[in-house]
């Protein structure tokens, strides 16, 4: 053991010494609460700030970002930076909480992403989970997954599991944008964060199924819903993914114009990203105008309705699978 991890191993023992010291010699609870401190001891009957409350609380707020101005942004970057310069040229949508510039609701973020013709986002694998919302792209855009190359359109919903090597390529005649979702803040907060780029930058294309597990097309997601139960308008589908991503689920729900949903109050977070149609939200005392593109976060234990203006399809993920495997989803 060298000189310096020596000294570190005994300063605990000089400040417990110290401690016992100053403990002895306090004349009142004023003089106790600076030695507490100073050993990293909080007294529950003094603390700064409340550690229970009688429901759930957030700083997190109700919030919409437009399809239309991300577009945009994203087109006036894409002049600046390229996927040689950046990991991913995207834009997070983030939730202003304290500093954070990053994390859209307390466990997800999402993000619109632009991949240019003939460009190629590089391999990499991580812990959080991830899938993409395909907003607009031509045929000859698609993602690598573990070897397996899973085409990207119009309305079609990939999934990229934890630890899963992933690629992304344009070789379509247009640009392609899409909407990102991970629980990259939810592994923030466990800390169990890994992450590598591929050595060789390109992932070769092992498989190239018809069907697989990371590949949900629109046109079988819409077919789902179609005939899905209706009640008063509304029709709601929750995909069979847990097997691939378990921290949260994916769905849709669609409306027909004028319906409206009836959701309980719930302790689950959600980001819903507007397929098709247009209408109004109604998130605790907050009202926003959404249409085709748009992404809405909703944070837990807020009370929320949707009312379509005209035929309305929206994705809606949310992390209802990991509060109620840890016991912790509650309606109300």
């Amino acid at each position: 053991m060298n000189s310096s991890a020596t000294a570190d191993a005994s300063l605990p023992n000089d400040m417990n010494d110290q401690a016992t010291r100053d403990l002895q010699s306090a004349g009142s609870l004023d003089e106790l609460y600076p030695v507490l401190s100073s050993s990293r001891m909080t007294p529950g009957w003094h603390k700064k700030r409340a550690s229970l409350w009688h429901e759930p609380k957030t700083q997190f707020q109700p919030l919409h970002w437009r399809y239309a101005v991300s577009r945009l942004a994203l087109d006036q970057a894409a002049k600046w930076i390229g996927t040689e310069l950046a990991e991913r040229r995207n834009l997070l949508l983030f939730n202003p909480v304290g500093d954070n510039d990053y994390d859209t609701v307390r466990t997800m973020v999402a993000a619109y992403q632009l991949l240019l013709p003939g460009e190629h986002a590089r391999a990499h694998w991580h812990t959080p989970n991830a899938m993409r919302f395909i907003l607009d792209a031509d045929e000859g855009c698609y993602s690598v997954v573990n070897g397996v190359k899973v085409p990207m359109l119009p309305g079609d919903v990939l999934l990229t599991p934890a630890y899963a090597w992933h690629s992304h390529f344009n070789e379509g005649k247009s640009n392609a944008y899409w909407i990102d979702i991970l629980d990259v803040p939810l592994v923030h907060l466990i800390e169990p964060m890994f992450f590598a780029e591929h050595p060789d930058k390109y992932q070769k294309v092992e498989q190239e199924p018809a069907q697989h597990p990371f590949y949900l097309p629109a046109t079988s997601t819409l077919e789902q819903l179609a005939t899905a139960p209706a009640a008063d308008g509304v029709r709601r589908l929750t995909l069979d993914t847990l097997s691939e991503i378990k921290t949260f689920d994916i769905g849709f729900v669609s409306l027909a114009a004028g319906a409206k949903t009836v959701q309980a109050r719930n302790t689950a977070s959600r980001i819903m990203a507007v397929q098709k149609g247009s209408g109004t939200a109604r998130i605790g005392d907050v009202t926003m105008n959404w249409s085709r593109g748009d992404v809405i976060a909703i944070p837990g234990w807020k009370h929320y309705q949707l009312e379509a203006q005209t035929d309305s399809v929206l994705l809606d993920t949310s992390d209802t699978p990991v509060l109620r495997n840890l016991g912790f989803y509650r309606e109300g």
